[in-house]
C-alpha cells in the first residue's frame, strides 16, 4: 500500500459510464443511465436522450428549479429509488458554490453527479517531543463509514451559510471547540476528487483548514458523530494512512496534503509529484 494508492481510491469514477446533466447549457452533474432512466415519467421537466439529460430551459428561474427538482426527489424516496432526504440544501454549480443554479437535498447529490463542497480541519499539537494529531473516531451507527478514523471536525457545506459560519458551527458540534478557538483555524487550499459510490458520482470539492490546538486541549463531540477521540503522534498517523483502510477515505487525501504541506512528506518520497497532482482533481 501506498500514499498514492489512498489518492487513487478517491479517483475511481470513469465518466464512460456516466451521462451528463446539463441546466441552461452548463454541465453540472453526470447520471448512471440506470438512473437517467428513472427520470422518464418526468418529461415535462427533463429531455432525456443517450448522449445527455437537459433540465428544460423553460424551467429558467432558481426557486422554480430547486421545487421541481425537490418534487421528483420526494417522489424517487417514495418509490425506493433514493434512500432517503436529509434536510439539507446543496447547490446545484458548474463551478464555484456561488453560481448555483438552483438547490437539491444532499441525500440525492450522489445520483445525479452533482458537486458537493465540505470542510475538513486538522487539529494539530506541537509538544516537545514532536507533532501531534486530533484523530476522531466515527460513531459505529453512522450511515457513512460507521466506525472509521476521521479528521477532528468534517462536515458538508450546505446553502445558505457562509464557509465561516459553517466551520464554527462545526468545531462547536463536532469537537465541543469555542468559537474564539475555532475561529484560528487557518484556510489552507482545497482538494478535489472524483469518485465512485454506491449511489452514482462523487466530484467532490474539500476546504481544508489546520488549526494548532493548546496542550491542553480535549476533543468532545456534542452530536453522535463521533465516539472516541486520540491524539496521535503525526508519524503513527501517517503510517495508518499509508499501510491501512483505517481512516474515512477522503479524510486520507486531507491528511496526505497537511503532510506536504508540513514538509512531512518531500520530493524524496516515492511518486512525491503525483502525490501533489492528484490531491487537485480537475472535476467535470
Amino acid at each position: 500500500m501506498s500514499f498514492l494508492d489512498r489518492i487513487a481510491a478517491c479517483n475511481s469514477a470513469e465518466l464512460k459510464h456516466y451521462v451528463p446533466f446539463k441546466v441552461q447549457g452548463l454541465g453540472v452533474g453526470w447520471l448512471r443511465p440506470g438512473f437517467r432512466s428513472q427520470l422518464e415519467p418526468w418529461s415535462d421537466y427533463f429531455h432525456l436522450s443517450d448522449g445527455e439529460v437537459l433540465l428544460h430551459e423553460g424551467l429558467d428561474d432558481f426557486e422554480q428549479r430547486s421545487q421541481v427538482i425537490a418534487n421528483v426527489i420526494h417522489a424517487l424516496i417514495e418509490q425506493g429509488v433514493i434512500g432517503h432526504d436529509l434536510d439539507e440544501l446543496y447547490p446545484v454549480t458548474s463551478g464555484e458554490r456561488s453560481r448555483a443554479l438552483f438547490l437539491m437535498d444532499r441525500g440525492a447529490v450522489a445520483h445525479f453527479g452533482i458537486r458537493a463542497f465540505g470542510q475538513h480541519l486538522n487539529g494539530y499539537v506541537q509538544r516537545n517531543d514532536g507533532l501531534y494529531m486530533w484523530i476522531a473516531r466515527r460513531a459505529k451507527d453512522r450511515r457513512h463509514a460507521p466506525g472509521k478514523l476521521d479528521n477532528l471536525v468534517a462536515g458538508g457545506l450546505p446553502w445558505n451559510i457562509s464557509l465561516q459560519e459553517n466551520l464554527l458551527k462545526e468545531c462547536e458540534e463536532e469537537a465541543g471547540m469555542s468559537a474564539d478557538l475555532a475561529g484560528k483555524a487557518v484556510a489552507v487550499g482545497s482538494i478535489s476528487y472524483l469518485a465512485e459510490s454506491p449511489h452514482g458520482l462523487k466530484p467532490d470539492v474539500m476546504y481544508c483548514y489546520d488549526l494548532e490546538l493548546p496542550e491542553g486541549f480535549e476533543p468532545v463531540c456534542t452530536d453522535g458523530e463521533v465516539e472516541s477521540f486520540e491524539l496521535m503522534p503525526i508519524e503513527q498517523v501517517a503510517e495508518i494512512v499509508r499501510d491501512t483502510e483505517d481512516f474515512k477515505a477522503n479524510c486520507n487525501l486531507v491528511i496526505i496534503d497537511f503532510l506536504i504541506r508540513h514538509g512531512l512528506l518531500n520530493p524524496e518520497e516515492p511518486d512525491y509529484t503525483q502525490l501533489v497532482t492528484g490531491l487537485h482533481r480537475a472535476l467535470p
